[in-house]
């Protein structure tokens, strides 16, 4: 279908039907904030963060949600839309326990605050998604101080009792990320809306605790969850967004590649993320990338390659590891023909059902599994 056109800003831009006001804006360089709103799913205009001034209109429009149409003229920034932002971003704020410093600073103070944003000092209990919170980057962006509004009452207790997501609801904003991510991009479907009105909360599988739900422990809720509501556990308390570096590699179990980033202070990994934008998860890991990282600081952990010598181990170069593979196959190829190589690819190959691998010998005599794990 042919392109039509709107103006947005003051300047007359082209679009392709379909196409959100949301993603016309940023086709042409014009950020609109969101909270809610996640790639490749289903808009749900649930922050109303997002809010554009459609002339015409009888009331602000959730640019996320809202259909680009021929001959619309948008604004973005105007006061009115300003001032609606301030204000849910305010409300937001209130909505539950956001100790995340944004709302001890005046307005006075927002340069200073900037600079020495990281301070933990006197906030023993900060939330643990701090400096990695979007709800906090919109509160310094928009100049918002908590305090206005009385905050919401906690009705349900965190769940701390799985070992690997700690569900905190008295942060929780309802923003249907985690919604969202278990449904349409992992389409798990474990978790959903549960309750009305005030009594509003994110549900597992009958309301029931991670564990003991449908819930398979991919982690992408905690990885889209914009506040401190859903956290990986293994995380918490080990370093701060601005104290990691991100480091991206290569999943290490199965062989299908998927790109992550793993998150290092002081030379220990502290968690993983997926690339976003990078083949061939877009985004995704399962329960074993996500988590699973910890057999690299395994004290039996095979560092380099072990030949078996006279019932002895001793260690090798790769060269000479691969050279000695290599000609054992040669070997068996040439005694017993191509037929007697076979090999086994899947996130387990090479364990035995005690988790110990096979090791090679120079004589090419029967194996027996070695002492030690890789």
């Amino acid at each position: 279908m042919s392109e039509q056109q709107l103006v947005l800003n003051g300047k007359t831009i082209s679009f392709r039907p379909g196409q959100t006001i949301l993603e016309v804006a940023r086709e042409n360089g014009v950020e609109i904030p969101t909270l809610c709103y996640l790639k490749d799913a289903t808009p749900t205009g649930a922050c109303r963060i997002c809010l554009v001034e459609v002339e015409g209109a009888r009331s602000l429009a959730a640019a996320c949600a809202t259909p680009a149409a021929p001959n619309m003229v948008i604004k973005t920034d105007s006061p009115k839309v300003m001032a609606a932002r301030r204000l849910n971003i305010e409300l937001l704020l209130a909505s539950g326990n956001h100790n995340c410093l944004a709302q001890d600073m005046g307005l006075d103070s927002w340069t200073d605050f900037q600079l020495k944003a990281m301070s933990q000092k006197g906030h023993e209990h900060i939330c643990p998604a701090y400096g990695d919170c979007r709800l906090q980057e919109l509160a310094i962006q928009y100049q918002v101080k908590g305090g206005r509004f009385k905050p919401a009452d906690t009705l349900y207790p965190t769940e701390n009792i799985n070992p690997l997501i700690v569900r905190d609801f008295s942060r929780c904003v309802l923003c249907g990320r985690c919604v969202q991510a278990c449904n349409e991009v992992m389409v798990n479907r474990a978790i959903s809306y549960g309750y009305r009105g005030s009594k509003s909360k994110i549900v597992a599988t009958g309301d029931r605790a991670y564990h003991e739900s449908d819930c398979v422990f991919c982690g992408q809720c905690a990885e889209v969850c914009p506040v401190g509501a859903l956290v990986e556990k293994k995380s918490v308390g080990l370093g701060l967004a601005n104290e990691c570096r991100k480091v991206r590699t290569t999943c290490p179990y199965c062989g299908v590649g998927c790109q992550m980033w793993l998150h290092v202070k002081d030379g220990a990994i502290v968690k993983v993320t997926a690339v976003e934008d990078a083949a061939p998860n877009r985004g995704r890991l399962c329960v074993k990338g996500r988590f699973g990282y910890d057999f690299i600081y395994s004290e039996e952990r095979l560092k380099t390659p072990l030949i078996r010598e006279n019932g002895e181990f001793r260690e090798a170069t790769w060269d000479e590891a691969l050279d000695l593979v290599a000609r054992r196959f040669k070997q068996i190829i040439a005694e017993q023909g191509p037929d007697a190589i076979a090999g086994v690819s899947c996130a387990r190959s090479g364990w035995l059902p005690r988790g110990r691998p096979w090791s090679v010998t120079p004589s090419g005599s029967r194996s027996t599994p070695a002492e030690r794990t890789t």
